[in-house]
C-alpha cells in the first residue's frame, strides 16, 4: 500500500506562540523543579533510568572480571555479594520496569491525541520518588551498606538474625520508593489511555503500544502490592520484631517466596509486553503495511497478562510444596508460550506480505525473534519439574534470566530508541554507528550468555565468587567474560551515538519513516501542547488512511491547559477540563516522603515526625487556586 502522511493544520503563529507559552515548563532552577509536562518529565525518566542500566552494567563487568578465571582474588566474597545484589536490583527494579513507563508517559498522550498524560503532578512526584530511592540505594552502596542478600532477599538469610546492620533494610525501602513510583505510573497511563483519547479514537483503533502499556499498568495495579507488602513485613522483622517470617515464632519463611514471585513473575511480563508494543509500532512501519491480526494481538496480550499470575510456584520448584500442585504450575507455564506465538506469528506475516526497509529499528527486532526463541525454549525447559530441580540456582538460570529479558526486553528497546528519537529530538541517529552497535551487542550478547547454558549443564552454582582450576568452568567464564566486554562496547557506541546526533544529527522532519500512527502528525520534537490542533481519529493508522487527517476538534482555549475528556469505549467527545499547572509542591513533597522512608530505616518515630512535612507538602500541593465554576466554565466544542 502507499503511504500517506498528512500533518495536521497548524494555528497562526500569535495563537500557537501563545499555546506554547500556556503548556511550557516554567523557567530557572524553581521552573526546572516544578516542571510537569510529561515529556520533560519521561526524557528524565528515561536519562535516568539509562544511567541505572550503565551502573548496573559496571556491576556485572566487575562480575564477569573476577569470574573470568579459576581461583582469581580480585574481589572478596563480601564485595561479590554486594555486586550480584546490586546489579539484579538495579536491572529490575531501576531500569527494566521503570524505563518501559518512561517510554509510555512520553509516547501514550502522542499517540492517543492527547495534550497531556492524567494527573501531571503525580507523573512528576513517581519521577522523583523514584530518583530518590534509586539514588539511596547507591549511596548506602558506596558507604558500604549496600544489600548483600541477592535481588529477591530470600529468608532467613535476609532476615535479623542472618542479615545484620542496615544492608537489607536499605535494599526494602528501595522497594517501597520504587514500587510506588511505579504504581502511580500506572495509575496515569490507565487514566489517559481510557479517558484522553482523540474523538473517533475507539478501543478498537488504539495503536498496539498503547494496549501494551494499558494491560501492563493494570497487571501493576495487582502485581507491586504484594512486593511491597512482603518487603514491608520484612522491614518490620527487622526493625521492630515481628516475626512475619520466623518459623520458630509462628510464622513461615516460605510465605516469602509465594508473595514475592507473586510479583515476580508476573514482572517479567512487565518488562516483556511493553516491547511487544515497540515491535507492532516498528514493524508495520518498516513492512509498510498495517500488522496482521490486530485483535488477535489484543486478545493475546490480555492472554498474557491474566496467565502470568499464575506461574509463580514454577521459582518454587526446588521446595517442598506438594508435587501435584506444581504440575498445574508446569501446566501454566507451558500455556503461557501461546499468546507470545500467536503475536509472533502475526509478525512474521506482516513482514512477509510486506515491503520490508532494512533500517536499525528493524535489526533489533529481527534480533529479539532469534534470541527470544531461544530464551523461550529454556523456559519450556524450565518449565519441567524434574530438570527444574536439577539445574536449579545453576548457571543456566541465568542464562535463560538474560536470554529472555535482554533479549525480549532490551532488544526491543534499542530499536524503540532509534525508532522514536527523530521524535525525541527531531535529529536521526547515526545509521551506521547504529550497525555496529547492533552488531556488537548481538554478537557480544550470545557469546556472554550461551555459554551460560553450558556452564550450568556442567553444575556451576550461581552466586559463587570463585572456583577450582579442576572444575573445568575457566575457559567458558573467559569467553563470557570477554562477551560482556563486547556489550560495554556496544553500548558505550550507543551513547556516543545519541550524545553526537543529538547537536549534530541530520534533520528529521516530522515524520522520517512514513509511519502511520498519531504521533507522527506533529512537529518533531512535538511543541509543549503536543498539537496545536487536537485530531480527529478515522482508522487504526490515522496518517495512512486514505483522507489523511481531515478534521479536528475547535473551541480549546490556548490561556489555560485544557483538554479534552473522551467516552471510554468509543472515545465520544463527554467534556472538557482545565490541568493543573506546575508546581514545586511535587518535588518538595517527594523530598519528605524521602526523609520518612530512610528515617524509619533507623528510627519507627520518623514514621511519625515525618509524617508533618508530608502532610505540609500534600496540603499545598492540592490547595485550589480557582474558583470551581471558573474550572466548569466551557465554551461549545465544535468537531
Amino acid at each position: 500500500m502507499n503511504t500517506v502522511s498528512a500533518p495536521l493544520p497548524r494555528l497562526p503563529a500569535h495563537e500557537a506562540a501563545e499555546l506554547q507559552q500556556t503548556w511550557s515548563d516554567p523557567p530557572g532552577l524553581i521552573g526546572w523543579l516544578s516542571a510537569v509536562n510529561h515529556k520533560t518529565v519521561s526524557m528524565r525518566f528515561m536519562v535516568t533510568t539509562f544511567a541505572f542500566f550503565v551502573a548496573g552494567g559496571i556491576l556485572a563487568a566487575l562480575m564477569r572480571l573476577q569470574l573470568a578465571r579459576p581461583d582469581s582474588k580480585l574481589i572478596g566474597p563480601d564485595f561479590y555479594n554486594q555486586l550480584f545484589t546490586m546489579h539484579g536490583s538495579t536491572m529490575m527494579f531501576l531500569f527494566a520496569v521503570p524505563v518501559m513507563q518512561a517510554v509510555a508517559i512520553y509516547l501514550v498522550p502522542l499517540m492517543i491525541g492527547a495534550r497531556s498524560v492524567a494527573f501531571p503532578r503525580m507523573n512528576a512526584f513517581a519521577y522523583w520518588i523514584f530518583t530518590f530511592g534509586g539514588l539511596m540505594l547507591y549511596i548506602g552502596f558506596f558507604l558500604d551498606i549496600g544489600p548483600d542478600a541477592g535481588w529477591f532477599a530470600y529468608v532467613p538469610l535476609s532476615g535479623p538474625q542472618f542479615s545484620p546492620g542496615k544492608r537489607v533494610d536499605f535494599w526494602a525501602q528501595m522497594i517501597t520508593f520504587t514500587e510506588l513510583a511505579a504504581l502511580m505510573e500506572a495509575i496515569v497511563i490507565i487514566t489517559t489511555v481510557l479517558k484522553m483519547r482523540a474523538p473517533g479514537m475507539t478501543l478498537n483503533r488504539m495503536p498496539l503500544f498503547v494496549w501494551t502499556m494499558l494491560v501492563t499498568s493494570f497487571m501493576v495495579l495487582f502485581a507491586m502490592p504484594a512486593v511491597m507488602l512482603s518487603s514491608t513485613a520484612l522491614i518490620l522483622d527487622r526493625l521492630v520484631g515481628t516475626h512475619f517470617f520466623n518459623p520458630g515464632e509462628g510464622g513461615d519463611a516460605l510465605l516469602w517466596q509465594h508473595m514475592f514471585w507473586f510479583f515476580g513473575h508476573p514482572e517479567v511480563y512487565l518488562i516483556f509486553i511493553p516491547p511487544l508494543g515497540f515491535i507492532s509500532s516498528i514493524i508495520p512501519t518498516f513492512a509498510r503495511r498495517p500488522v496482521v491480526g490486530y485483535p488477535a494481538m489484543v486478545l493475546a496480550l490480555i492472554a498474557t497478562a491474566f496467565l502470568a499470575f499464575g506461574l509463580w510456584v514454577h521459582h518454587m520448584f526446588a521446595t517442598n510444596l506438594p508435587e501435584l500442585g506444581k504440575t498445574f504450575f508446569t501446566a501454566a507455564s507451558l500455556m503461557i508460550a501461546i499468546p507470545t506465538s500467536v503475536q509472533i506469528f502475526c509478525w512474521i506475516a506482516t513482514l512477509w506480505t510486506g515491503r520490508i526497509h532494512f533500517k536499525t529499528p528493524l535489526l533489533f527486532v529481527l534480533a529479539f525473534f532469534a534470541i527470544l526463541l531461544l530464551g523461550g525454549l529454556t523456559g519450556l525447559m524450565l518449565a519441567s519439574v524434574a530438570l527444574d530441580t536439577q539445574l536449579h540456582d545453576t548457571f543456566f538460570v541465568v542464562a535463560h534470566l538474560h536470554y529472555v529479558l535482554l533479549g525480549g526486553a532490551v532488544f526491543p528497546l534499542f530499536g524503540a530508541f532509534y525508532y522514536w528519537f527523530p521524535k525525541f529530538t527531531g535529529r536521526m541517529l547515526d545509521e551506521r554507528l547504529g550497525r555496529w552497535n547492533f552488531w556488537l551487542f548481538f554478537i557480544g550478547f550470545n557469546v556472554t550468555f550461551f555459554p551460560m547454558h553450558i556452564l550450568g549443564l556442567q553444575g556451576m552454582p550461581r552466586r559463587i565468587y570463585t572456583y577450582p582450576q579442576e572444575m573445568g568452568w575457566g575457559d567458558m567464564n573467559l569467553l563470557a567474560s570477554i562477551g560482556a566486554l563486547t556489550i560495554a562496547i556496544s553500548v558505550l557506541l550507543f551513547i556516543i551515538n545519541v550524545l553526537k546526533s543529538r547537536r549534530h544529527g541530520e534533520l528529521a522532519g516530522d515524520d522520517p519513516w512514513g509511519a502511520g500512527t498519531l504521533e507522527w502528525a506533529t512537529a518533531s520534537p512535538p511543541p509543549a501542547g503536543n498539537f496545536e490542533l487536537m485530531p480527529v481519529v478515522h482508522g487504526r493508522d490515522p496518517l495512512w488512511e486514505p483522507q489523511g487527517m481531515p478534521s479536528h476538534v475547535t473551541g480549546l482555549t490556548n490561556k489555560h491547559r485544557e483538554v479534552l475528556i473522551t467516552s471510554v469505549n468509543d472515545a465520544e467527545l463527554d467534556h472538557r477540563m482545565w490541568l493543573p499547572s506546575s508546581s514545586i509542591w511535587p518535588f518538595l513533597s517527594a523530598v519528605a516522603v524521602t526523609i520518612l522512608f530512610i528515617g524509619s530505616i533507623f528510627t519507627p518515630w520518623a514514621v511519625v515526625w515525618a509524617s508533618i512535612p508530608v502532610a505540609i507538602g500534600t496540603t499545598f500541593w492540592f490547595w485550589p487556586r480557582r474558583r470551581t465554576s471558573e474550572l466548569r466554565a466551557a465554551s461549545e466544542i465544535r468537531p
